[in-house]
C-alpha cells in the first residue's frame, strides 16, 4: 500500500516548489544574458500558435494509450537549436496533465498558461546551442474544436483512437513547436492492448509484444514534417502492403466495416503515385499509403504525411488524387503562414482537374469553367480568408485551382510544366509564401504577371469573362 504524506514529504513538496517559483523568475546561471523566447509567431489566423527562440530538429514521442479509459501517457523528447540567446522557452500542449519536465537531463521548472506550456531550463541557452527538452505527461486527451466548428487532435473511437491535426489538434496529444513553419523529423512510439494496430507517419521500424498483453510500434519518419502533418491511427485496423515507385514502401490500413468497398481503390494507390510523379517530380518521401476510417470518426480527409486518412464515405478516386498530391503540395513544400494556405490546396485541386482529364475525359478547360460558374468561390481571394474560420472555404481551394489554370494558359503549357515540377523541388521539404511563388512563376515565366495576380489571385470580384 502507499504510504501517507507526513511533514517531510510536505517540506520536501514546499521547497521543490520554491525552486520552480525561483527558477522562473529568472533564477538561471551560466552567464548568459537570455530571454524568453516568443509565445506566439503572430500567424495571420493563429497569432498564438507556435513559439519563437528555437528551431525544432526531431520529435520522439513515446505514447501508451488505453481504449478502455482513453487514458494518454506520453514522454515527448524534443531536440531543438536556439535562435537566440534563451532564458526560457514555451511549447504548445492543450490539457492534459505534465508531470515532469527537463532540459539536456536537468530538471527545469514549468509553468502553464492555457494552451502555452513555458519551460526555463536551469543553464540558460546560447544562441545556437542545440538542446534537448524532455515533457513527461498524462491525462485524457480532447479534441479540439476548429473555428469552424470542425473537430481535430485526439479523436476516440470505439476500440481506439485517431489524431489529426489541421490546422492546430497536434497540440492536443503531445507538446512541441505547433505552426508549419517549424518542420522536423519523428520518431512515435506507441504501445496499445494486443490486437490492436498502432499506425503513424513514415516507416515502421519495430513492432514487439510484451508479456504484459501490449504492443510497442515504433514508426520513423525522417523527411521534415509540419506537427499538423503527424497522425496516429489506433484500433481493429486490416493492413495491407505494396511497394510503389520500385522502392516505396506502401502501408494501407483500414476498418474492417469498409475493407471491402475500399479494397479495389487501395489497390490503385501505387498506380496513382506513379502518375504524379510524371507530372510533379521524385515522390519527396521515403513512405506512403493511406487509411481508412469509420465514418462516425472523422469528417474530413486529411493529407497527414506519407499517410493520408479518410473517412470511408469520401474514400474516391478524385478525393485520394488531392491528398497523395498533396505529399508535394502541402507536405513537402508547405506553406509559410496559413494565409498561405491556397497553394497546397489549389495545386491538390487542381490535381484533381488533371485526373478527371485523363481518367474520365473530362478537360481541364471544363472543370475550370465549372468552378468559375460557382458563385460561392468568389467570397473571397484564396490568399485572403476573412477569418480563420474561412481558412478550409471553397475559394482557397477552387479559385486556389483557378489561378494556377489561368497561370497556365498565360505562360503557356511548356513553362507551366516546369513550373508544376520546379517549384516542389526549389521548395522541397521546405518552407514558402505566396510571394516566393508568384516570384518563382514569373521567373519560369520570364516575365512580370501582375495582371494575373491583380485579377484572379488578389482581386475582390469576380471578373466578367472566364
Amino acid at each position: 500500500m502507499r504510504r501517507r504524506g507526513g511533514t517531510r514529504g510536505t517540506t520536501a513538496a514546499l521547497a521543490a516548489a520554491v525552486t520552480a517559483l525561483a527558477l522562473l523568475a529568472g533564477g538561471c546561471t551560466g552567464g548568459v544574458d537570455g530571454t524568453p523566447g516568443a509565445a506566439g509567431l503572430r500567424d495571420p489566423y493563429f497569432p498564438r500558435l507556435g513559439n519563437g527562440g528555437y528551431d525544432v530538429r526531431h520529435y520522439a514521442l513515446d505514447l501508451a494509450y488505453d481504449p478502455a479509459t482513453g487514458r494518454l501517457d506520453g514522454t515527448a523528447e524534443i531536440t531543438a537549436r536556439a535562435t537566440q540567446d534563451l532564458s526560457a522557452f514555451n511549447l504548445d500542449l492543450a490539457g492534459l496533465t505534465v508531470d515532469r519536465t527537463t532540459v539536456d537531463g536537468a530538471p527545469a521548472a514549468f509553468h502553464r498558461a492555457g494552451d502555452e506550456l513555458t519551460l526555463r531550463p536551469r543553464e540558460e541557452l546560447r544562441e545556437g546551442t542545440e538542446f534537448t527538452a524532455t515533457v513527461t505527461y498524462s491525462g485524457v486527451p480532447e479534441p479540439v474544436t476548429d473555428p469552424d466548428g470542425s473537430e481535430e487532435g485526439w479523436l476516440r473511437t470505439a476500440d481506439g483512437a485517431v489524431a489529426v491535426g489541421q490546422p492546430a489538434g497536434s497540440m492536443s496529444w503531445f507538446p512541441g513547436n505547433h505552426h508549419p513553419s517549424d518542420k522536423a523529423a519523428y520518431d512515435i512510439t506507441l504501445t496499445v492492448p494486443s490486437g490492436l494496430r498502432a499506425l503513424s507517419n513514415g516507416v515502421m521500424t519495430s513492432e514487439k509484444r510484451a508479456a504484459d498483453g501490449r504492443t510497442t510500434t515504433v514508426w520513423h519518419a525522417a523527411e521534415p514534417m509540419a506537427s499538423y502533418l503527424a497522425t496516429v491511427m489506433l484500433g481493429r485496423y486490416e493492413t495491407g502492403t505494396a511497394t510503389a515507385l520500385g522502392s516505396v514502401p506502401v502501408v494501407t490500413a483500414v476498418e474492417p466495416s469498409a475493407a471491402a468497398d475500399s479494397a479495389g481503390l487501395r489497390a490503385e494507390l501505387p498506380g496513382i503515385l506513379a502518375e504524379q510523379v510524371e507530372r510533379f517530380g521524385p515522390y519527396p518521401f521515403s513512405a506512403a499509403g493511406a487509411v481508412v476510417t469509420a465514418d462516425d470518426t472523422l469528417a474530413y480527409a486529411l493529407e497527414t504525411q506519407t499517410r493520408p486518412v479518410f473517412p470511408a464515405a469520401a474514400f474516391d478516386r478524385a478525393t485520394l488524387v488531392h491528398e497523395l498530391a498533396h505529399q508535394w503540395f502541402g507536405n513537402s513544400v508547405t506553406p509559410a503562414t496559413w494565409r498561405d494556405l491556397w497553394l497546397s490546396e489549389g495545386f491538390a485541386t487542381y490535381a484533381e482537374w488533371l485526373d478527371a482529364e485523363e481518367s474520365e475525359d473530362v478537360p481541364v478547360g471544363t472543370s475550370f469553367a465549372r468552378a468559375f460558374a460557382e458563385e460561392d468561390n468568389w467570397a473571397f481571394p484564396p490568399a485572403a480568408p476573412p477569418t480563420a474560420a474561412n481558412l478550409f472555404d471553397p475559394p482557397v481551394y477552387q479559385r486556389g485551382a483557378m489561378v494556377l489554370h489561368k497561370l497556365r494558359e498565360t505562360v503557356g503549357d511548356e513553362a507551366f510544366e516546369k513550373i508544376l515540377r520546379g517549384w516542389p523541388a526549389k521548395y522541397r521539404h521546405a518552407n514558402a509564401s505566396t510571394d516566393d511563388f508568384t516570384a518563382y512563376a514569373e521567373s519560369v515565366a520570364g516575365t512580370g504577371l501582375d495582371e494575373l495576380w491583380d485579377v484572379w489571385l488578389r482581386g475582390d470580384e469576380k471578373p466578367e469573362h472566364p
